[in-house]
């Protein structure tokens, strides 16, 4: 793992821990899923060089950001990530999971200073699919309630292949460290929203990684309700993985990282 540090910003209602490391540029900036944290990324990490900057911290109402006060929104969630993607000196790449992907998308259409790419690991499409109904939302909104119902999510619905036991033990503790409101927000609201408008106005490269066994967004699913809102981003399937790539497939997606950042490097040539 590498050495990081950890500085603290200002963000409405407080202020947000930030872990950084290495000083390679661009600096990839990691952005976790609905019930993850910044330790989602773990793994990933290890499998980057010890030079890499990156940058990770707990969206607000998760982790160490619970105590942070609501709305949890997206808009606000953004908001958040704008004010890190600022501490970041030089261009960085939003590397968005999930949840995590619909927030990276909102903040890359505001095309921040020094944005130079998004990498989207299983994102959520900017437009939902139609099998994202009133009740689909309602059982989702529970999917975190107690233990039980964290492990059935993690061994039916969210991954494909085993979890390392630590790996495990980490998805399950941050998966029950939320603020009940920000536990609620995503499956009740965020999932639903279509930012569509906001996808188009995105101007910088973009990669897309889906697990090819994924249920909750199928490769299917990003062809047809993201690609043709980002029309330049491309699609990369990772086999035998499902929804939770960060801790299914940490170096698959390291590599894409680092096949993205030298893509970005030709570009620039």
């Amino acid at each position: 793992m590498m050495t990081e540090t950890t500085r603290t910003i200002a963000v409405a209602g407080g202020n947000l821990d930030v872990r950084t490391a290495g000083h390679a540029g661009p600096a990839l900036v990691f952005v976790h899923y609905w019930g993850g944290s910044a330790n989602t990324w773990d793994r990933v990490l290890d499998h980057l060089p010890p030079a890499r900057a990156t940058v990770r911290f707990d969206q607000r109402g998760w982790g160490r950001s619970r105590v942070l006060p609501g709305p949890f929104d997206l808009d606000r969630l953004a908001d958040d990530l704008g004010r890190v993607a600022e501490t970041v000196s030089g261009p960085f790449v939003l590397v968005g999971h999930s949840m995590g992907g619909k927030v990276s998308q909102l903040l890359a259409a505001r095309r921040p200073a020094g944005l130079a790419g998004l990498l989207l690991v299983a994102p959520a499409p900017p437009r939902p699919p139609a099998t994202v109904t009133e009740e689909y939302r309602q059982g989702l909104s529970h999917a975190y309630d107690s233990p039980e119902t964290v492990r059935h999510a993690l061994d039916h619905v969210l991954t494909a292949a085993p979890l390392t036991e630590p790996a495990r033990t980490t998805a399950l503790r941050d998966s029950l460290a939320a603020a009940p409101g920000a536990a609620r927000e995503w499956p009740l609201h965020g999932i639903a929203r279509d930012v569509t408008d906001a996808a188009r106005r995105i101007d910088v490269p973009v990669a897309v990684l889906a697990g090819e066994h994924d249920v909750v967004e199928p490769p299917r699913v990003l062809r047809d309700h993201l690609l043709p809102h980002i029309p330049h981003a491309s699609l990369t399937t990772v086999p035998g993985s499902g929804h939770l790539l960060p801790v299914e497939a940490p170096a698959a997606v390291a590599k894409a990282a680092a096949d993205f950042l030298a893509f970005l490097g030709e570009a620039g040539r």
